[in-house]
């Protein structure tokens, strides 16, 4: 990695780090030794001291058991004794090396051998009770307590293995002779039972020639690993009277056999084989307070180089620290400036011009002084940047604001001439009695009605506010009804009963704009032969409107993506045009407090859930609610709700009209004065729907104004003629669209469906 990619904070410590371990390798290679001497100290005070009256005095309690197993007569005085003794340096052993220091001083393995050692004496009566049961051979004593014996002299081999290799010899060589001081006590406990027995068993003749083999051999074998004093005066121990005594007896054991008895007493042997053992442990007691007290002068050397090495690396790295301090306190300065500005101020200020406010830039982002050096010059290099955002940022806005202020304006155009297409068709119906005729524009009328509804997307986007609003409350059936009057396929749509509520005027025009959004969805999605079911019910947060489908529905992660934009209703981009529903939906909740949340339908399509905020939930409205109507457009918005009230609406099926007036009255889209009075303007009486809403009677065309002639009464038609010709066209209408589901397309602009 180049040095371009390292920070100049990391270089520093980079450097300085390599100091400081440079500095700290030297000091552990000095103090290393000196910490194998004090280690060697420590555990010889904690574990070797402690554990030599240990071995001592579990050795005696052997020979006093084998004693005890083989006299006639048994005399438990000596062994309570001995064992009084072992137990005693039982206890001083356990308590030195269980303490902090052995354990620091030693490893892993040697703190293991020592809890497993530990164990052993504490299930020392284990061995004890066969004895005092007499249910126990001499062998099988010996052999019990030689494994505690032995266990002690793994801690000794463990603790052995030091870094210093002539300490590690040495030590290594002491506990050899150590071993061939147990195996000669091992002999001493075995013979002492046979003669206090007065015979020696096969088993226990073979043991002994095998242990008089074994710590001969370890004799010879460690002399020569000897420094030179120690094999002068191992040579002259073993070439003394006692081990000459030592090896007759011996010999004489050997050459009896098992069935023989040797020519030797208790006291001979006793006696030899004692001196003996004492002459080997005076040697390596000596050799082992030899070898701890050379280690001090050894120690106090390493000492003072370690104080040397450490003294002057110390000083190159205090001044290594004070060079670097100053470059260090400006390099966090910088850092803690630059990120704050880039993490905090910076964004909070793009993001306030984003929205069109007006900011105090120098006052909100100040610009970072740093001098003229290598910081200052990265000072002006970040200030350069953040200049540039900002303009980016302002550009952004102004660019953002235009677009919006055309989608507006365009949206505005477009509402102004579907309000016009849509008064010229309401004089139209008014005006024509040909069932067919009506029936086309019907539906010439419901396509300018979607087209109202694709242009206000265009206003919900850019922020703007629906120009249709009422003053007063609207039940909540009648604002899902007029939903659906903005559908194309409104035939497949299944309003169920609903709970009764109202709806607060102000949300009635955004409420209903979701509503069809979420309605054509679930038609889009779904096969032409399947519902759309819209239920609602008051819960105890608002009024919750379900539109459900049955379509394919979508997989998990779509579900999650689709509710995700509808949670983020400020995510719109221009490069997200397919999606464009979703955003619509999302403004439009957010701009009502409403939650929309899709799931997965029990049919297999999906459920949309609409939960309308208590806020905007009152008691079901039973005036005319029409009076409350406002703005451009407010006479059409208000009978495409009327218009939805048909039979067809709410089963899914063909409408079936009574009367030419009555579907002229229920399907078509017509003008409402501002404060509807009995009877309209040209004298014919309006009628009232059981919501309150107006319902118009058609009336015949006239050839003069109605001023000018008395009105007429234009003659009915069977109703039941008209309703079968309207059925029939609507029947063929279906087919005809299904048929040609599959190539034709559609060219009305409908907006994109909430689940594209």
């Amino acid at each position: 990695m180049g040095s371009r990619t390292i920070t100049l904070r990391r270089q520093v410590a980079f450097l300085v780090t390599a100091l400081v371990l440079l500095w700290a390798f030297a000091a552990w290679m000095t103090l290393r030794d000196g910490a194998n001497m004090l280690g060697v100290n420590e555990l010889n005070a904690k574990v070797y001291e402690p554990s030599e009256p240990l071995i001592a005095a579990l050795q005696q309690e052997r020979r006093a058991s084998v004693v005890y197993l083989g006299s006639a007569v048994r005399d438990r005085r000596a062994l309570e004794e001995t064992r009084e003794a072992t137990d005693s340096a039982v206890a001083s052993f356990v308590e030195q090396s269980q303490r902090w220091q052995a354990r620091l001083a030693g490893s892993d393995e040697s703190d293991k051998l020592i809890q497993d050692t530990v164990a052993r004496l504490e299930q020392l009566g284990d061995t004890r009770k066969p004895v005092d049961d007499t249910v126990v051979d001499r062998a099988t004593a010996i052999a019990g307590y030689t494994e505690v014996i032995d266990s002690i002299f793994q801690v000794w081999r463990s603790l052995g293995q030091l870094d210093d290799e002539h300490i590690a010899n040495t030590t290594a060589n002491l506990i050899d002779l150590k071993r061939a001081w147990e195996v000669m006590s091992q002999q001493d406990a075995l013979v002492t039972g046979a003669l206090t027995a007065g015979r020696i068993s096969p088993a226990e003749h073979a043991e002994f020639t095998k242990l008089v083999g074994t710590y001969r051999f370890l004799i010879q074998d460690t002399g020569p690993r000897l420094s030179g004093d120690d094999q002068v005066a191992l040579r002259q121990l073993t070439t003394g009277d006692v081990f000459e005594r030592l090896r007759r007896y011996e010999d004489q054991v050997v050459e009896a056999g098992p069935t023989g008895a040797p020519r030797l007493t208790i006291a001979d042997w006793q006696e030899t084989s004692q001196a003996a053992r004492d002459a080997v442990n005076d040697l390596i007691l000596a050799r082992g307070d030899a070898l701890v007290a050379a280690a001090v002068p050894v120690v106090v050397g390493i000492v003072l180089r370690l104080l040397f090495a450490t003294g002057l690396g110390a000083l190159m790295v205090w001044a290594s620290l004070l060079a670097s301090r100053h470059l260090v306190r400006r390099m966090d300065r910088l850092r803690r400036d630059a990120g704050e500005l880039a993490t905090d101020k910076l964004p909070t200020v793009i993001e306030r011009l984003s929205r069109g406010e007006h900011v105090d830039v120098r006052a909100e982002a100040p610009d970072l002084d740093y001098g003229r050096d290598e910081f200052g010059q990265v000072g002006l290099a970040f200030n350069d940047v953040q200049h540039t955002a900002i303009r980016a940022a302002v550009e952004q806005a102004e660019l953002r604001r235009d677009v919006n202020s055309m989608f507006l304006n365009i949206s505005r155009r477009t509402q102004g001439l579907v309000h016009r297409q849509l008064t010229v068709l309401t004089e139209m119906q008014r005006q024509e009695d040909d069932a067919a005729t009506l029936e086309r524009l019907f539906d010439i009328d419901h396509l300018a009605t979607r087209m109202r509804r694709n242009a206000e997307n265009l206003i919900v986007l850019t922020g703007a506010t629906s120009p249709r609003t009422w003053k007063r409350d609207i039940p909540i059936l009648d604002v899902v009804r007029g939903a659906v009057a903005e559908v194309e396929d409104y035939t497949r749509v299944s309003v169920l009963p609903m709970a009764d509520a109202g709806l607060a005027g102000r949300a009635v025009a955004d409420a209903t704009h979701l509503l069809a959004e979420l309605i054509e969805n679930g038609l889009s999605f779904s096969p032409p032969t399947t519902p759309v079911h819209v239920t609602g019910q008051a819960v105890a947060n608002g009024y919750a409107v379900e539109v459900e489908d049955r379509g394919l529905g979508m997989d998990p992660e779509g579900l999650a993506a689709a509710n995700a934009r509808l949670a983020s209703p400020d995510g719109f981009r221009l490069s997200d045009n397919p999606q464009l529903g979703l955003f619509v939906v999302a403004r439009l909740a957010a701009r009502l407090g409403a939650r929309v949340h899709l799931k997965e339908s029990a049919y297999g399509g999906t459920t949309a859930v609409v939960l309308f905020p208590s806020d905007l939930v009152t008691d079901s409205p039973t005036t005319n609610t029409n009076a409350g109507l406002r703005g451009p457009q407010a006479d059409t918005q208000a009978l495409a709700i009327v218009g939805a009230r048909q039979p067809a609406a709410d089963s899914g099926q063909a409408p079936a009209q009574p009367s030419t007036a009555v579907v002229a009255t229920q399907q078509t889209p017509a003008t409402v004065v501002s404060e509807p009075t009995p009877t309209a303007p040209d004298g014919v009486a309006d009628g009232v729907t059981d919501t309150g809403l107006p319902q118009r009677v058609r009336r015949a065309p006239q050839a003069v104004e109605a001023t000018a002639l008395p009105a007429t009464p234009t003659p009915e038609r069977d109703p039941e003629a008209v309703r079968q010709k309207i059925s029939a066209f609507q029947d063929g209408t279906r087919r005809g669209r299904a048929a040609g589901a599959d190539n034709d397309q559609d060219g009305d602009g409908t907006s994109t469906p909430v689940g594209s």
